[in-house]
């Protein structure tokens, strides 16, 4: 005797070795003995055997006509065997119950199971409803079908093309376009980003990265609601100083500037004027809103995204010929020995006299030219050498100011890299990818970078220092120590940052394109108007939870918009070696790696990967012959043809790449996964 029984969802057949009153011993085709519960037996019959059975129950299956059975099915509960009768014959065969069987159970749209072998009949609208989703699906599985065969011939479809960061980055799985991506690249057997290269999908690798990174980040798009300027209620005092700041010249947010008064009279005050913007913006405020939403100005090269409005930068940079409002610390010194003997904060207008650029002076406003007053130069511009006599006393204490911070670090800063700048030539607005790029170096610690930075790490100093006095809070940097693995780390408490040798230091000098400059502005803004009472007055009070999610949201952004400058940088990089036709280059081997080792180029900032680097120890010098670039991926990698210097030396540490070192660009994570199931199973309910 053999029974047809239901078990995991599916029928069996098998021959009945003994029975009890309430299961069966059943042996399947395969040899596997199985206990079957009595109830889930719903046909029993000497022959054919079952394998027979089922094969021919299935073909006759599939040509059951649906509609009609619905139409002929009993109201209410029935079972297949009834259903048989009245599709098929007054007595079906065995073969039509079991078809009538199978028809049932897989047409769920049409019949809702109510028990073992039994049924009843979905009701009519309930019926067109899922008939309509199917053939709804049917057409979707078939433009599936259709964009994955134009993806596989290297064509590809303007829905994928629209969607292609979506589906690359933030897929969803059950949108026809990733599903299409997905099945093209089984079929083609190549990995999805490759495909949709390959397609066309991806017409600029310039756009590829600019795209991606509004897509992530600007998903609504750079521009700005339409905002006014607020307006400074404070009838602020004018400075009696002559202010000038230091800037690249594609600098539009100038937020800082510096004046120097009392040279010749023994005592000499250096004042440093910010930029005033949180002396009209209110937090919460719509404009607050907006740069709180951002975090800071995304630079990258030959553009950038600002923080605020342009309108409301023009309101409050630093502006030559301008009285412009400021916070200013007035930091007074001993003329001759530089010894610190006091600051003071101010909220106040300041006479903006000059804009000088370090990129159009550094060759004139050097060393040598700031210490000895008989050095000129006829290329020395007029304002230049108004203040002239400031820069050179400001050179002096910034000298001093950094070999005091060295004394508490333990060891000299050490600028042996040159910073690089970036100019696209011809460029006007978003760039295209195709301008022609220009590399020039700057070595950090010139004259004018030096004056510039010891002045702002003395203004964020004091001011963190000032704050964490008067209980007020802020946002910090801070670092333990300069043991390895030992990383600048945020938070609201005035700690050490033994990286720049300073007590305590927070970030305030760049408010117009900083957000945590902006909000230890209204800070600093509160204690300068309230004193000792400033803890009660100021925007953020200490444990304020709006202050921490601040941190952790500037963080996040900070470093999401880092990355995107160092990446835009790399890419131009690799512009510059194709446009110069650079195919070999001089670099220093700086840590090894697998298969390997990274260099750094000596003339370009770019570190890549090499072999051939067997016997070299860390620190030497190599020509490397470079081999294909690859925008997408923005790396390059290269094989060493030739020893430069004259015997293996092993690095010094700060040569060494540690933790800090650049990241060398690999393959892009993507969200596509291959793996994911193409389609339901035909008979997953609709």
């Amino acid at each position: 005797m053999f029974v047809l029984f239901e078990e995991a969802g599916k029928y069996l057949g098998g021959r009945i070795l003994s029975e009890a009153e309430a299961s069966a011993q059943v042996e399947l085709e395969t040899g596997k003995r199985v206990k079957v519960k009595g109830a889930n037996i719903v046909l029993r019959f000497e022959k054919p055997a079952p394998p027979e059975l089922l094969a021919e129950a299935r073909a006759m299956a599939a040509t059951v006509d649906l509609d009609l059975a619905w139409e002929f099915a009993p109201e209410g509960e029935f079972s297949f065997g009834e259903l048989a009768t009245e599709y098929f014959q007054a007595q079906p065969s065995l073969v039509q119950q079991a078809a009538a069987l199978l028809a049932l159970f897989e047409a769920p749209h049409y019949f809702r199971r109510a028990g073992k072998g039994r049924f009843k009949k979905a009701p009519a609208e309930i019926v067109q409803q899922a008939l309509a989703a199917i053939e709804k699906k049917k057409a979707v599985q078939a433009q599936i079908a259709e964009w994955s065969t134009q993806l596989a011939a290297g064509e590809c479809p303007a829905p994928v093309r629209e969607q292609l960061f979506k589906i690359l980055f933030r897929p969803d799985k059950n949108a026809p376009e990733y599903k299409a991506v997905v099945e093209a690249s089984r079929a083609t057997q190549r990995a999805p980003l490759d495909l949709l290269k390959r397609a066309g999908a991806i017409d600029s690798s310039y756009q590829f990265h600019w795209r991606r990174f509004l897509f992530e980040n600007f998903p609504k798009g750079t521009g700005f609601p339409t905002l006014s300027a607020p307006v400074i209620a404070d009838d602020l005092p004018l400075a009696d100083v002559q202010a000038f700041s230091v800037d690249d010249s594609q600098t539009t947010e100038i937020d800082d500037a510096l004046s120097v008064r009392g040279i010749g009279t023994g005592t000499v005050v250096v004042g440093i004027h910010i930029a005033a913007p949180g002396l009209a913006l209110v937090p919460g405020s719509p404009i607050d809103q907006v740069a709180r939403a951002r975090m800071s100005t995304v630079y990258m090269p030959g553009h950038k995204i600002t923080m605020l409005p342009d309108h409301v930068v023009e309101a409050f940079t630093l502006q030559e010929g301008r009285d412009c409002p400021a916070v200013s610390i007035y930091a007074t010194f001993d003329e001759t020995s530089l010894a610190l003997k006091g600051t003071e904060t101010k909220l106040e207008r300041v006479p903006i006299v000059a804009n000088l650029r370090h990129d159009q002076l550094d060759s004139v406003v050097t060393q040598e030219w700031l210490e000895d007053a008989s050095v000129n130069a006829d290329s020395t511009p007029e304002v230049t050498q108004r203040v002239r006599e400031p820069l050179s006393f400001l050179f002096r204490l910034a000298k001093q100011l950094k070999a005091q911070r060295e004394v508490v670090r333990g060891k000299p800063e050490s600028f042996n890299r040159p910073d690089y700048n970036f100019r696209l030539v011809g460029n006007d607005g978003e760039p295209t990818g195709n301008e022609q790029v220009r590399i020039t170096t700057r070595q950090r610690g010139a004259p004018l970078d030096l004056i510039v930075s010891e002045a702002m790490i003395l203004a964020n100093s004091s001011w963190g220092g000032w704050l964490g006095e008067l209980g007020v809070p802020g946002l910090y940097r801070s670092q333990a120590s300069l043991a390895p693995g030992i990383k600048v780390r945020m938070g609201t408490r005035a700690l050490p940052h033994a990286g720049l040798g300073v007590k305590s230091y927070a970030w305030s000098t760049s408010p117009l394109r900083r957000y945590t400059d902006l909000v230890n502005q209204w800070q600093i803004i509160a204690a300068a108007r309230h004193g000792k009472t400033a803890a009660l007055a100021a925007p953020f009070k200490p444990k304020d939870a709006d202050l921490f999610s601040i941190l952790s949201g500037f963080d996040a952004a900070y470093s999401t918009f880092n990355a995107h400058q160092g990446g835009m940088e790399r890419f131009w990089t690799l512009k510059y070696l194709q446009q110069q036709g650079i195919t070999e280059l001089d670099a220093i081997l700086v840590k090894d790696v697998p298969n390997g080792a990274l260099v750094r180029a000596d003339t370009l900032p770019l570190v890549f990967q090499v072999t051939g680097t067997q016997g070299l120890l860390r620190g030497a010098r190599v020509r490397v012959k470079l081999g294909e670039i690859d925008e997408i991926a923005l790396d390059v990698h290269g094989t060493v043809i030739e020893r430069l210097d004259a015997a293996p030396t092993e690095a010094t540490p700060e040569d060494e790449a540690g933790e800090d070192e650049e990241e060398v660009a690999g393959p892009i994570a993507i969200a596509v996964d291959l793996a994911d199931s193409e389609a339901a199973p035909e008979n997953t309910p609709v």
